[in-house]
């Protein structure tokens, strides 16, 4: 669970985005603009955290009123190099920390670092990832523990979806580009596997209430819902006249996570009693718009 440094939310002197160039990176430096926070984005090609001078150039940016944001990973981790590759990038960051120690530091990890349970998750279950993405996640949270000493909050995000979704993952975000060039959506199996889908806009603001009140510690960012494959793809479906065909297919392997990942949110209710996760219809409903918005 997270802690509040500053109870009276507080705009910092500064906050710098590694990884400001993604997804994820971008739709919180735009919200944090948004809402009058200065921000400096630092995507791949302004620091290449896997180039020798890396750390010295990150250390000559960081200020110590800083806060930065490490959202900065080649992503999703699939092999042993990318794995390397990802530790090699954190260790930049790690480097630079030591040397300018900055006021705060956010780091965004993922729910891949759990080991799969039939309950629901919380921030105190069992870290023993199942795959290399949940290794390099959890090794990246341990180096910045082990090297920060301004305060840390580690978020853990479920599946994100959004319309501006680079990766194109299996889900929402793969389903909606299927649709709007008229192609079948195909599950894997049955589609029955249920995960909690989390909108980026929620996520950026999480991020953004705990850079905010300087939270420190660890917290999911999950809705506490969950859905099934099929179902995520009805309701994307809905969205087009004609709707897509949904197809199903032999499943190739056994099913992520047994089928089931859910979480459990007291913590993030307790934190920011205030705060509400957008429903899943409506965050759906959001990304279609915002596609239809990119098209025109």
């Amino acid at each position: 669970m997270l802690e509040h440094l500053v109870i009276d939310a507080s705009i910092p002197t500064r906050v710098v985005i590694m990884g400001a160039g993604g997804f994820l990176g971008s739709a919180m430096a735009n919200h944090m603009k948004h809402k009058g926070i200065p921000v400096l984005g630092l995507t791949r090609e302004t620091l290449n955290l896997l180039e020798m001078d890396a750390p010295q150039k990150l250390a000559g940016i960081l200020r110590p009123d800083d806060t930065l944001v490490v959202v900065s990973a080649m992503a999703p981790c699939k092999d042993n190099m990318m794995l390397i590759q990802n530790i090699m990038m954190m260790a930049a960051v790690c480097s630079a920390i030591e040397k300018t120690m900055p006021a705060h530091v956010v780091y965004i990890s993922s729910d891949a670092v759990y080991a799969d349970d039939t309950k629901p998750l919380t921030e105190d279950s069992c870290a023993e990832p199942s795959s290399l993405h949940g290794v390099m996640h959890l090794a990246r949270e341990i180096m910045l523990k082990g090297s920060c000493g301004a305060p840390l909050a580690i978020l853990r995000p479920s599946l994100i979806y959004g319309a501006a979704d680079t990766h194109n993952g299996y889900g929402p975000n793969q389903f909606r580009r299927l649709a709007a060039e008229g192609k079948d959506i195909v599950l894997f199996g049955e589609g029955e596997e249920q995960r909690d889908h989390v909108y980026i806009d929620d996520v950026a603001e999480i991020v953004k209430l705990v850079i905010l009140h300087k939270s420190k510690g660890t917290l999911n960012v999950a809705t506490g819902n969950v859905a099934s494959f099929w179902e995520v793809a009805e309701m994307v479906a809905s969205h087009f006249n004609p709707p897509p065909t949904i197809k199903t297919t032999a499943r190739k392997g056994p099913m992520p996570h047994r089928g089931y990942r859910v979480f459990d949110i007291t913590a993030c209710r307790k934190t920011f009693p205030d705060f509400n996760y957008v429903p899943l219809v409506e965050g759906l409903a959001k990304a279609h718009n915002d596609m239809i918005k990119y098209l025109q």
